[in-house]
């Protein structure tokens, strides 16, 4: 099931949020910086000890001082205008994040919008292959409750539009 919310991530009351990370996995800006601060200096160190994360790829780590039990850090594509497999790995966060939380046993997960901030991803493309990649793979992940998190107007406008109909 998908459910739609507009808000802070850091605010999801749940089994995991999704980070959209930097290959570093060591904070940065956007909702990376937002989630390490929210979750306390503890997710930094486990974060270095994982080695960083290749783009397309998740890794995980335990929430600390946030109200999910755990963080699912994926690095998302950075947008050279669709020539250099972008979708293809915009699809493989989402999927890698799900296998996790299927791995895991997890009820639910929030997503942030991967790669639309900074990295320039087409907001609307984005928005797309993130609802495809979910879809397809609930099929095979029974009762796994998905949110989409969206900070900002003009995303939850698009995940609305293509969620045909309203949010929960």
């Amino acid at each position: 099931m998908i459910h739609l919310r507009q808000g802070d991530i850091t605010d999801f009351e749940g089994d995991a949020i999704v980070n959209a990370a930097n290959n570093s996995l060591m904070g940065g800006g956007g909702v990376d910086g937002a989630i390490h601060r929210a979750a306390g200096p503890e997710l930094k160190v486990e974060c270095r000890a994982l080695g960083g994360c290749a783009t397309g790829d998740a890794k995980l780590t335990k929430g600390y001082k946030l109200k999910a039990a755990y963080v699912i850090h994926t690095v998302g594509p950075i947008w050279q205008g669709g020539q250099f497999e972008e979708e293809s790995l915009l699809a493989s966060c989402y999927r890698r994040c799900l296998e996790i939380a299927r791995d895991q046993n997890l009820a639910s997960i929030a997503f942030p919008n991967i790669s639309t901030g900074i990295y320039g991803f087409p907001k609307a493309l984005a928005a797309s292959i993130a609802l495809d990649t979910v879809r397809s793979a609930l099929q095979t992940i029974p009762g796994l409750k998905v949110y989409f998190y969206c900070l900002d107007q003009e995303n939850y406008e698009l995940y609305l539009e293509r969620l045909e109909g309203s949010p929960e």
